[in-house]
């Protein structure tokens, strides 16, 4: 599956549409204001309110969706959530234009501002939504007849893993799931599994078997002698971005962590991990990076008094390049002000520091 590429559709499609909406909008308007202003159209194509609309109100639009989480998990849309959502966003992104753009027109009465706004809404609603139906049937339909699915693996190896195994490969509608293995949450001499799938290893191997098969979603089925495990293979699978299921019997040890996937398919339950809704996650994010270049631009006079005592204390560079491990196991690179001589990490192994470590230099520790 190429996840770029059915982001992009969607990207496109709400594109045109809110061009589509933006543009019909704008007529509408002039039409409100002066209802004999077809009979001159050059009023409507010549005004460059016009093009700057159909540039920045698109754009507009695509970032509150992005804000609100649309185009993440772009292959397990519902045509129900999608309504929804699609709802939601289309009345929070017209209050915004409506104070931003509509209410400086003018008016014979307020009853223009109604009608404004409910024909923004019905304008810029029906298009995108219709488009979007049509790109979340197409892909139901390709997972539903396993023209496209998700790698699967099942955490457990005997009764509960056989079961829930039967009741997936036999659901007369797929549910997209492609299963590559499963992993053992208990020692066995012989794992009844085995029989239908290849044996992938054990718990503390999780993280490699994601990676190394490109699992996109584990099935926790578990034995009832085995729940004790439970807490190592959340612990391994939640910085992975996979999507993590239980069968219902493990319920009452997540209690309040699990929501319903599916009405028609196999009854399983989601782990939802997030402490947050997708929106709260990107508004944060927001404030995280202006309020941390508001910051970094404020302290300018501090961050070049750190770099000169850097230098007149120790040779060497101003600042330390250390790699680090970030969101989904992704290495990234960290970068501080030295506080430690040139080559303290010589032997190539990271160590812990202490309060008296002879490789922080006067200034470090000051720093420090």
């Amino acid at each position: 599956m190429n996840r770029k590429l059915q982001v992009a559709r969607y990207v496109i499609a709400d594109f045109i549409s809110a061009l589509l909406a933006w543009g019909a909008f704008f007529v509408y308007r002039k039409y409100a204001a002066d209802p004999n202003v077809f009979e001159y159209p050059e009023v409507i194509y010549q005004d460059s309110n016009l093009l700057y609309g159909l540039i920045f109100i698109p754009l507009f639009w695509l970032c509150l969706y992005v804000m609100m989480g649309t185009y993440r998990r772009i292959y397990r849309k519902s045509r129900l959530r999608e309504l929804g959502q699609t709802l939601l966003i289309t009345v929070i992104g017209v209050i915004i234009l409506f104070f931003a753009l509509i209410l400086d027109d003018t008016i014979v009465s307020y009853k223009n501002y109604y009608q404004s706004v409910l024909v923004l809404f019905a304008l810029h609603f029906a298009p995108t939504y219709l488009l979007r139906l049509v790109l979340t049937s197409i892909t139901a339909y390709k997972i539903h007849h396993k023209l496209i699915g998700f790698n699967t693996i099942i955490v457990g190896s005997n009764g509960n893993a056989i079961s829930i195994y039967n009741e997936i490969e036999n659901q007369e509608k797929s549910s997209g799931n492609r299963f590559v293995g499963f992993v053992n949450a208990a020692p066995y001499k012989d794992y009844k599994l085995e029989k239908f799938l290849k044996h992938l290893g054990q718990i503390s191997d999780l993280k490699q078997v994601i990676k190394d098969y490109s699992v996109e979603e584990v099935v926790i089925a578990i034995e009832r002698s085995e729940v004790k495990t439970i807490e190592q293979i959340i612990t391994e699978v939640e910085d992975t971005n996979v999507v993590i299921k239980v069968i219902p019997d493990m319920q009452d040890y997540l209690l309040g962590t699990l929501k319903s996937t599916s009405i028609f398919h196999t009854p399983l339950l989601q782990i939802s991990p997030d402490l947050m809704p997708a929106w709260q996650q990107s508004l944060k994010r927001m404030i995280d990076v202006v309020a941390s270049i508001i910051a970094m631009i404020i302290l300018i006079p501090a961050y070049l008094g750190v770099a000169i005592g850097i230098k007149l204390t120790s040779k060497g560079p101003v600042f330390y390049r250390q790699p680090r491990i970030g969101l989904h196991g992704r290495p990234f690179t960290m970068i501080k002000f030295r506080s430690m001589y040139v080559d303290a990490e010589k032997g190539g192994v990271p160590q812990l520091s202490s309060k008296h470590d002879p490789r922080i230099t006067p200034f470090g520790r000051f720093l420090r």
